[in-house]
């Protein structure tokens, strides 16, 4: 199956998600935990948090080695460089840290500065995903983002420039106002700055966004479909390999991060709102955490059980659901030995939702191997709620 983690009887890979919660503006699209600064950024007194969170969840690790980092938020590149490298010293005197770990931050154009990047490459960044969305004024203003075309092509030469040699750039189709023309022009400009890896999805209007609240008008979603097609075709025909519903990726350049979440790893969870999974080999249980949504409420009580929202043990009947969720979405598919070592379950507790998705068409299964096919891809929300746990 490629760059996809081989079945195994040990504990799943293990990942850190470190979350920073704040942006210079709420973009009208945006459900994640993100707040508007407002005043000077605490990124002192955060990064203090921080660290006295990662001592709790250290704790339930074990001594695991730590293969991949991911700084989300928010607008993780607002915090300075100093920071960042203060975060990631007391990371390595907490925990096994992996000699070839992947550490991706997430970086705005509009908030970015050349000596920044080059001090989030020596604090040991090694891969920046750059939120560009669009390369067109008119969808940026629309989307609310506080960037323009220049920043954007300025903030990957700047990423270029400090060494960066593993760079993601986050783009957006179906936006307010745009056309297949429009949105092929912004894959052709992502294509010419040569990315190692590309998120490419569709806007969705989400629950509780201003854009929920006031819909913009979008292209029609015959005129979607087109656009993805039309998007993909010409990503594959640049070299790079659709290994996911919406990555993209040159050879060796996976997301290692996120393959992990997509293929039911563990991740160890720390920041206002962050969420984590844990599996206990011994016990079989998996545990996920979330924690306090609010950055103050979050940073008073970082360090303990009192700074968790919510720590539930993932059900037998949920897990295959879950596991589902993430690995349908990968192209390739997945080997059942590993759906199985990742949650504990028998082929049984699968068979009679596997066998629907195969008789209508969705799923190959060949030699061990899982893979949705071309009319599962397109039809995956149907796929997935197959997989739903069944009412007693």
């Amino acid at each position: 199956m490629g760059e996809t983690t081989p079945p195994t009887t040990e504990p799943p890979p293990l990942g850190l998600y470190v979350h920073l919660p704040w942006c210079v503006r709420k973009c009208p699209y945006c459900d994640f935990n993100s707040h508007a600064l407002r005043g000077e950024l605490p990124s002192d007194d955060y990064v203090d948090a921080l660290l006295r969170d990662l001592d709790y969840e250290a704790a339930s690790a074990e001594g695991r080695p730590v293969e991949t980092v991911f700084f989300g938020g928010g607008t993780p590149s607002l915090f300075p460089a100093e920071a960042i490298a203060r975060f990631m010293d007391g990371l390595r005197a907490r925990v096994p840290l992996a000699a070839d770990a992947e550490i991706t931050l997430e970086a705005n154009p509009g908030a970015f500065e050349q000596a920044r990047f080059e001090g989030f490459r020596a604090a040991g960044i090694n891969r920046l995903s750059i939120g560009v969305q669009s390369f067109h004024g008119e969808q940026l203003h629309a989307l609310g983002r506080v960037h323009g075309a220049e920043e954007a092509l300025g903030a990957v030469a700047a990423a270029r420039a400090a060494g960066f040699d593993n760079i993601n750039l986050d783009l957006m189709y179906a936006l307010p106002g745009q056309n297949r023309a429009q949105a092929l022009a912004d894959v052709e400009q992502a294509i010419a700055l040569a990315p190692e890896h590309l998120s490419h999805y569709q806007l969705t209007l989400e629950p509780g966004t201003a854009f929920a609240a006031r819909p913009p008008r979008l292209p029609d979603p015959d005129e979607a479909w087109a656009i993805q097609e039309a998007c993909q075709a010409r990503l594959a025909e640049a070299g790079y390999q659709h290994y996911e519903i919406s990555a993209y990726a040159r050879p060796g350049r996976r997301a290692r991060h996120n393959l992990n979440y997509w293929l039911f790893g563990d991740y160890l969870a720390v920041g206002a709102g962050a969420h984590g999974k844990l599996s206990d080999a011994g016990s079989e249980r998996i545990t996920r955490r979330t924690r306090l949504r609010l950055p103050r409420a979050w940073q008073q009580a970082a360090g303990g059980p009192q700074a968790l929202a919510e720590e539930r043990e993932v059900s037998r009947e949920d897990r295959v659901l879950e596991f589902m969720l993430n690995a349908l979405r990968l192209t390739e598919g997945f080997p059942r030995e590993l759906m199985l070592a990742r949650t504990g379950l028998a082929s049984e507790d699968f068979a009679a939702p596997l066998a629907q998705a195969r008789a209508r068409g969705w799923l190959a299964i060949e030699n061990g191997h899982i893979r949705p096919t071309t009319e599962g891809l397109n039809w995956l929300n149907d796929l997935q709620a197959l997989f739903l746990p069944r009412q007693p």
